[in-house]
């Protein structure tokens, strides 16, 4: 059993997501750390899976970088919303065959085989394709109350990515294309039984956490949980038993100031942020303006090991201006807090092209 206090806790999870000093300069390793990038959608400064990116390597990055390893090397894969190496694509569809696994949706497929073969036939014949170029031959309508309700095209294609019938080629912006997976996936790549793609994902997922929970509440997109990965540990302060990836015990810390993105995996898991960082956040752009205490889209703010506040901040890019609209103190900035935000918000404001910084 491992006896960590809160501040070793800390410095593990931040190294492990490559937030320390020096930063790191070669994108594809990032995302194997990491093990994903998430995509979404909201660019009040920049899409999730950029800032993310911007967050580890400094304004070397650029968001282009991305197309040649997701849609030309295929080194990157996108499956559920999430970028990932393609060197973890086995343990994804490790028991593809057996989704979905709502019975609800099992029949829909079922009932509508000869529309999945018409999907199947096409892209094999005319990939990659949109959605809006898929024939919607559906004999029963997907039915739903939410945003999916008579999308027949969009489920399927989401079914049958799940199952490893169809694969994403690219992007032109934000609209997906479609094909099928031998002209997307290598073709050597080696699936493994269900269970073990489990176990090596627990692996992978601790790594890229250092500390984290062997169970965790149920969290959208990837889960923080990590089964019995790694090794015991106790945390001075904080209930209950974590488990840590040994390998990164024990290792020098060198701190740094990073802007985060709201997604990032640092504090994705809120209850793991307040236990080990003490740091409430919420993310407060689907709140009413007059209810946000820190904003749309409020940037954590990592200063060594702590998680020091929230930068509520917008890319103005009519005016080319970066506004920060308020700096939220979790603790009293020291003149070194200070110093590092306002360098990468000078950072920030190059890399995105924005000639000043105003209020």
């Amino acid at each position: 059993m491992h006896r960590l206090t809160k501040a070793q806790a800390r410095r593990l999870a931040v190294r492990a997501q490559l937030l320390d000093a020096p930063r790191p300069t070669d994108l594809l390793e990032v995302v194997r750390k990491l093990t994903l990038l998430q995509i979404d959608p909201t660019a009040a400064i920049a899409p999730s899976a950029d800032l993310v990116l911007w967050s580890r390597l400094g304004s070397s990055y650029r968001p282009d970088d991305l197309k040649h390893p997701l849609e030309e090397e295929r080194s990157l894969f996108e499956l559920d919303a999430l970028i990932r190496p393609t060197s973890d694509l086995g343990l994804y569809l490790a028991g593809a065959n057996e989704r979905p696994s709502y019975e609800r949706t099992r029949v829909w497929l079922r009932d509508n085989d000869r529309f999945r073969r018409d999907i199947v036939k096409r892209l094999r014949d005319s990939g990659p394709l949109s959605s809006r170029e898929l024939p919607d031959t559906a004999a029963v309508p997907w039915a739903s109350s939410g945003w999916t309700h008579n999308r027949n095209v969009t489920q399927m294609l989401e079914i049958l990515m799940n199952r490893g019938e169809v694969a994403i080629a690219g992007r032109v912006g934000r609209e997906r294309l479609w094909d099928i997976p031998e002209r997307v996936y290598p073709a050597e790549v080696v699936v493994p039984s269900v269970e073990e793609a489990e176990r090596l994902k627990d692996e992978r997922r601790l790594a890229s956490l250092g500390i984290a929970r062997a169970k965790a509440r149920a969290m959208p997109m990837e889960p923080i949980h990590v089964g019995e990965a790694g090794e015991p540990a106790v945390v001075e302060g904080v209930k209950g038993e974590w488990r840590v990836d040994p390998a990164q015990l024990g290792e020098d810390f060198e701190g740094r100031t990073a802007l985060l993105s709201p997604f990032d995996r640092l504090l994705h898991d809120r209850t793991r942020a307040e236990e080990l960082f003490d740091f409430e956040y919420t993310l407060e752009m689907y709140k009413p303006a007059a209810k946000r205490r820190w904003g749309y889209f409020a940037l954590p703010i990592l200063h060594g090991d702590r998680l020091v506040g929230k930068l509520d901040a917008t890319a103005d890019r009519k005016a080319s201006v970066l506004r920060v609209n308020a700096t939220h103190e979790d603790v009293k900035f020291t003149r070194a807090i200070a110093k590092g935000v306002q360098a990468e918000l000078e950072d920030l404001a190059a890399w995105l092209g924005l000639g000043t910084i105003a209020p």
